[in-house]
């Protein structure tokens, strides 16, 4: 079995919709939900989410997500549900169910022609891009490389030269322990152990389940790659020390490459900022150096906006895309 394939789960992934929209507070009808896969030319599949909302059905997307490292396309699923507009929202190659990269190589300007692909298959219009951390990074480098795609680009708490990959220690002793387990259950028990996963078991057992996946011999392990790459390390501390240095080094020339993809972007540029996330106010003020006719808004929460304050933030983008 490849290692974007899952074997198939008896629970309709968008079954879980209902109670997040209850939990969020939110009295709306549920949108459609459907999972798109689409082939890319070397033979990886990228694939996707597209939500429309009741009584639009046919409706093309007009706001496109991008996720953060470690993460997939349902950590926006409370958003849109606020957003109340067609959506699609794009699991990064290495992440969900679309294929990982054997060379491992999950950095913006390597993966914005995968989304690209994407967005030229599944939208019809310009898009309000929005990206969360690496998610981030990538709506620039596509939004610079493919101004026909995006109206509006929304990058969430990071900024060019800032590691993304879950930059806190924290995250990367998580995902540095074992790649396998027995249950779902003991995943959940490791997040909660770690302060992860939402606050409440019901919330990290359905944030488990969207992150992971039943293997053949009825192990359960991480669908994204990054954990694995993480678990590697985390058994060769020799590799893991040089793999870091490399990567600082690499760090400096992707973080000047960064600014070049800001720099060239032509739509309207939005950088929302968790107050308890990883931009410091020094970020924040090179950000607006160096975009200066980008807008900064702050919002109170820690670096996944989108769990944090969804409502909040779902109302902003429809504003953006004049749905206000």
């Amino acid at each position: 079995m490849g290692h974007n394939e899952r074997v198939s789960d008896p629970i309709d992934e968008f079954s879980f919709l209902p109670a997040q929209a209850e939990e969020a507070g939110l009295d709306v009808a549920v949108p459609r939900g459907e999972r798109l896969s689409l082939t890319l030319d070397d033979g990886r599949t990228l694939s996707a989410l597209r939500y429309t909302p009741a009584g639009a059905a046919g409706a093309a997307p007009v706001v496109t997500f991008l996720h953060g490292a470690g993460l997939n396309a349902h950590t926006w699923d409370t958003t849109i549900l606020a957003l109340g507009l067609p959506a699609l929202a794009i699991d990064l190659p290495g992440h969900g169910d679309s294929s990982w990269r054997e060379d491992a190589a999950y950095v913006a300007r390597v993966l914005a022609p995968d989304v690209a692909a994407g967005m030229d298959a599944w939208t019809g219009a310009p898009q309000v891009l929005v990206g969360q951390s690496l998610g981030g990074l990538t709506a620039a480098a596509v939004a610079a490389s493919r101004p026909d795609l995006v109206r509006e680009l929304v990058v969430i708490d990071i900024t060019p030269g800032l590691d993304p990959d879950g930059g806190a220690s924290q995250i990367r002793e998580f995902f540095a322990g074992p790649v396998d387990w027995a249950s779902r259950d003991e995943l959940v028990d490791r997040a909660l152990s770690f302060g992860l996963g939402g606050g409440t078991r019901r919330k990290a057992a359905r944030g488990v389940y969207f992150n992971s996946r039943v293997r053949p011999d009825g192990r359960v392990e991480w669908k994204h790659h990054f954990a694995h790459l993480a678990n590697a390390m985390s058994a060769d501390p020799a590799a893991a020390a040089a793999a870091r240095r490399q990567q600082d080094a690499v760090s400096a020339v992707l973080g000047e490459s960064g600014w070049q993809d800001l720099a060239a972007v032509t739509a309207p540029t939005t950088l929302v900022r968790g107050s308890r996330g990883y931009l410091t106010d020094a970020d924040a003020a090179e950000f607006a150096r160096r975009v200066p006719a980008a807008s900064l808004i702050e919002v109170e929460s820690g670096h996944n906006v989108q769990e944090d304050v969804p409502l909040e933030l779902g109302t902003r983008l429809r504003a953006l895309a004049g749905a206000e």
